[in-house]
């Protein structure tokens, strides 16, 4: 029997809701939209032999993730916001949005409608996921060490780590050295105050490992806030998908996403 896994995404989580092909509520969760929480999401939906996962906005907010699944061999179709809008005022009476309903309704638009179209792999957007990822891990292994100890906050340049990205660090510092630089500034005021050469050299190789790591998270920040879209504040909203202007604060993920599937605890609607 084939299950349909409806999801309502968001750019931090996404909650499913797995119904059989009678519309019975078989298992519902939250997961991270991270590498580590769509892998517990894969999982767990696996456990469903013959299935179909429905998202909703596969061309805006769950776009990402839907390609993401047909990668992993899964079957993903496209729903309509519009049509999920729809089931979920039939459903309830009203057009206020929470997130178990929304994937309810997503669920009940991919079971009871025909047409649907089915997500084909972009392979530009799956480079630029493999690209995506590959900074990231680059990114967790040029970060400085944390040596904290107590109430003091310290952090030291990783030795461990990519040895190409350390080189750059010091090649970095010695152009700082050469030239009327602050870094240079810098490693002249170690000096002075009694550290060896070697010592101040570390010291400002930390210092630059510290600037880059900052400018790599103000980086990192400004590529989430900017979105789907490409532009901060951009929406993929459309106003025909609500009945009122205003969605609320469902719209936006709840902290803390589950790792597992919670059993179903109520019948169909």
């Amino acid at each position: 029997m084939t299950v349909i896994i409806g999801m309502d995404p968001h750019k931090r989580s996404a909650t499913i809701e797995v119904v059989d092909g009678k519309g019975a509520v078989l298992a519902a969760g939250r997961f991270g939209t991270g590498k580590a929480g769509c892998g517990l999401m894969l999982a767990a939906g696996r456990r469903f032999g013959d299935r179909i996962w429905a998202v909703e906005g596969c061309n805006g907010i769950g776009r990402h993730i839907a390609h993401r699944l047909v990668h992993d061999g899964e079957v993903v179709l496209d729903v309509p916001p519009k049509l999920s809008a729809q089931v979920r005022v039939f459903a309830t009476g009203n057009g206020r949005k929470t997130d178990p309903v929304d994937a309810h309704s997503v669920a009940m638009v991919a079971l009871r409608s025909e047409g649907l179209v089915r997500v084909q792999a972009d392979d530009d957007l799956l480079v630029m996921g493999m690209l995506a990822d590959r900074r990231d891990e680059l990114g967790r292994a040029t970060a400085p060490l944390d040596v904290s100890s107590g109430s003091q906050e310290r952090h030291r340049l990783s030795r461990a780590g990519d040895r190409r990205i350390n080189r750059a660090l010091h090649i970095m510092a010695v152009v700082q050295l050469r030239n009327q630089t602050q870094g240079r500034a810098y490693y002249g005021a170690r000096k002075a105050g009694g550290m060896p050469s070697m010592m101040a050299m570390r010291a400002l190789k930390r210092r630059l490992s510290n600037v880059v790591f900052t400018r790599m998270l103000a980086d990192q920040k400004r590529r989430e806030e900017a979105g789907p879209g490409g532009q901060p504040g951009t929406t993929t909203d459309s106003s025909v998908t609500d009945l009122t202007p205003d969605i609320g604060s469902s719209d936006k993920p709840h902290p803390g996403p589950a790792t597992h599937l919670r059993p179903a605890a109520r019948a169909a609607s």
